[in-house]
């Protein structure tokens, strides 16, 4: 039997495959040993890719919704009906939008349509899952370098000391950072004298193999670095080296920083002054050490705050562009190098004045955009790849508002909580008919690679890929319209000219001759040419952030502490996101979706261990069962995000069996970050009383993620 040598295209990891099959038939998954990446590291995603091929409930051709019924159409009569509906409401008075979904990340050749189809539409800003998880990132690196697609990425192969903050690697296999095989990568740090230590308010997987794990109350964070910055200062650690001459406004920084007390951050983010003190002078001891923040930091009311943060406390150790620090990539295809460096601010959202960010409206305002009359308000919507009614906060809002589109188009697969309300859905084929190539996510690598993988086969007869879906659909749309559309172009071909443009001029013929991935080499100081900054410097007191420490932050910390239970969410190894919940490989064993509460607040709430619990907020209520650990801090409860496939219209068989609660019927839509939009998920005010109904049994292993 054939075996095909593939990247697993499900999360950022971008694992080395090796996949056995009879015909179209998927007969076994394994990792690539000779992936110079990955190492034969494979996770159950990637195993689960033989569910996700073989899944009855996968459409596989254009639906139209007629009442409550579901009707097959040909392409060409689904495309000509959107083109037709979408032109006599643009011709009415009535706006389009976009909403991009995650899984666009890891499809080079979707990515290159999307322009197309927002010419098609008509619209300014787009809507994304960036502004639901990773924007604080982007924004503070185009303040700080001078363009959004400059990520500072831990040298782990090379550090001395590991900090990670609201991460948790060994369920996502890395999150803004592709590092296959991670916990390996960190036992041979810590073989080699390396220390891990983890910042969390839950002992995660990731804190479980960590040499220091501390608790921290949920949002928290800027008050954590701040503290750290200062008593870096107080130490004399504050040690730049040759990033000094390359420093614009780093006076203006510490001016601003000094106006707070590492007494009054420390209470705020519940440790002591003198925690904060020792571990400053770990990170300052002068080894190469790597201060890494992800979705912890990034989905809360100061996210870019927090990631500027993090990056000066790199930058005053000297750990920036350092091996062993936090370097840039210089990879095959470099992003950064090759596109625009960002915006924020050019234009504002309709309803509420939310400033564009990278092109791109908060994922939160899109339901007020639906709801709300007047001028400009989205009558038509295209959905690509995406469910945001389980991942944008306040889920039931926008489930509410989907309901009076009078167009709603998805790019699915799948009848989801989002795609039900659609009134087409278009199918692309299943992922095993399509190229693969890591664009977005070579670059934010742990190590340079670049690794091409073929399609296993041909789409069946009446299907598409994804991009010839969404490019037939900016044809139909701006034909409608009467519009000039450009022809697409063919994907491999611009992936070979972007290669051949990039640092080492490859072509896509090369990178096909390596089969198991290219290794390029580890990352290598890039200062000062690597910054986009006219003056080559790094902007180290941004207007926008210095405001936002002065005003909201400060605010924020002169009401510290503050009471009551708070949630956060959290990731397992087996899920991702909303879109891997009907794979009978990863939703059987224990129930995931399940509640972690403390044992002091169990025992404040009269909750025993699998109690179901009913939790509420500002935004809604769900009830889920409980776990009872003390892996959860005091104060603080977590629910798993991606669930609730119980929602009415949804069609997914093994989803259905066990839908779970999803996470975003508590999250509120007015905790943002305010620069990046970012919605805040972590930290959401919420009460929890047993539910009215018998206890639910539990399984006793502790749930992951």
């Amino acid at each position: 039997m054939p075996v095909h040598t593939r990247t697993c295209h499900i999360c950022e990891a971008n694992c080395g495959l090796l996949i056995e099959t009879s015909g179209r038939q998927v007969l076994s998954i394994k990792g690539d040993p000779d992936d110079p990446i990955s190492r034969g590291h494979i996770c159950p995603k990637g195993n689960a890719i033989a569910d996700l091929e073989a899944d009855p409930d996968r459409l596989t051709s254009p639906m139209k919704r007629v009442g409550n019924q579901w009707v097959a159409l040909d392409w060409e009569t689904a495309l000509a009906e959107i083109g037709a509906r979408f032109a006599a409401i643009k011709a009415a008075g009535g706006a389009g939008a976009l909403y991009v979904g995650n899984p666009t990340a890891h499809d080079f050749a979707l990515g290159m349509q999307t322009g197309a189809l927002k010419k098609a539409l008509g619209v300014r800003g787009v809507y994304s899952a960036s502004t639901v998880d990773q924007m604080p990132h982007q924004l503070a690196q185009y303040f700080l370098y001078g363009h959004n697609a400059l990520f500072p990425i831990p040298d782990i192969e090379r550090t001395q000391h590991l900090v990670i903050l609201g991460g948790n690697p060994l369920a996502s296999n890395g999150s803004v950072w592709t590092v296959p095989d991670v916990k390996r990568r960190i036992a041979e740090m810590q073989a080699r004298g390396g220390r891990l230590t983890v910042i969390d308010p839950r002992r995660s997987e990731t804190a479980g193999v960590a040499d220091a794990h501390h608790f921290i109350r949920p949002g928290s964070d800027p008050a954590l670095l701040i503290g750290l910055l200062l008593a870096l200062d107080e130490a004399g650690l504050v040690n730049p080296g040759r990033l000094a001459p390359m420093l614009d406004g780093w006076d203006v920084a510490w001016a601003a920083l000094r106006r707070f007390s590492v007494a009054d951050l420390a209470r705020a983010c519940g440790w002591s002054v003198a925690e904060i003190r020792a571990l400053a002078a770990e990170i300052g001891n002068g080894v190469p050490t790597a201060v890494y923040g992800r979705i912890g930091v990034s989905t809360a009311p100061f996210g870019t705050l927090a990631h500027w943060l993090i990056n000066l406390i790199n930058i005053a150790c000297g750990n920036l562009d350092r091996p062993g620090g936090v370097m840039f990539s210089t990879p095959a295809v470099d992003v950064a190098g090759s596109s625009g460096p960002g915006s924020h601010g050019r234009f504002h959202s309709r309803v509420s004045g939310h400033p564009e960010v990278m092109g791109e409206f908060p994922a939160i305002s899109l339901a007020e955009e639906i709801a709300t009359p007047g001028e400009g308000q989205v009558k038509a919507l295209v959905v690509i790849a995406g469910n945001p009614v389980l991942s944008v906060p306040d889920g039931g809002a926008l489930d509410a508002a989907l309901a009076g589109l009078e167009l709603m188009v998805s790019v699915d697969p799948h009848i989801t909580a989002t795609s039900a309300h659609a009134h087409y859905i278009l199918p692309p084929c299943a992922a095993l008919a399509k190229d693969h190539y890591p664009l977005l996510l070579a670059p934010i690598a742990f190590r340079n690679f670049a690794k091409f993988s073929p399609a296993l086969w041909e789409p069946l007869p009446g299907q598409k890929q994804d991009w010839q879906v969404v490019a037939a659909l900016a044809q139909a749309i701006g034909a409608a319209q009467g519009l000039n559309m450009p022809p697409p172009v063919n994907p491999r071909e611009q992936l070979d000219r972007m290669l051949q443009k990039g640092p080492h001029g490859l072509s896509l013929a090369a990178v096909a001759a390596h089969p198991h991935g290219l290794d390029l080499g580890a990352h290598s100081p890039r200062l000062p040419d690597r910054l986009a900054t006219p003056g080559k410097t790094i902007r180290c007191a941004p207007e926008p952030l210095i405001a936002d420490l002065n005003g909201r932050f400060a605010a924020w910390l002169a009401r510290q502490p503050e009471t009551g239970l708070t949630l956060i969410g959290r990731r397992h190894i087996r899920s991702n996101n909303s879109w891997l919940g009907n794979a009978p490989r990863l939703a059987k064993g224990p129930d995931k979706c399940i509640l972690l509460i403390n044992p002091a607040d169990a025992a404040a709430h009269g909750i025993s261990d699998g109690d179901l619990v009913r939790i509420s907020s500002d935004a809604g209520a769900v009830e889920a069962p409980a776990r009872v650990t003390d892996e959860i801090m005091a104060g603080v409860v977590s629910l798993p995000h991606g669930f609730g496939h119980g929602r009415p219209g949804v069609r997914l068989g093994v989803a259905g069996q066990r839908p779970g609660v999803s996470h975003n019927d508590l999250t509120s839509r007015a905790r943002i970050d305010v620069l990046s939009g970012t919605a805040a998920l972590v930290g959401t005010p919420v009460s929890i009383a047993p539910a009215p109904t018998t206890a639910l049994p539990v399984a006793t292993t502790a749930a992951s993620g």
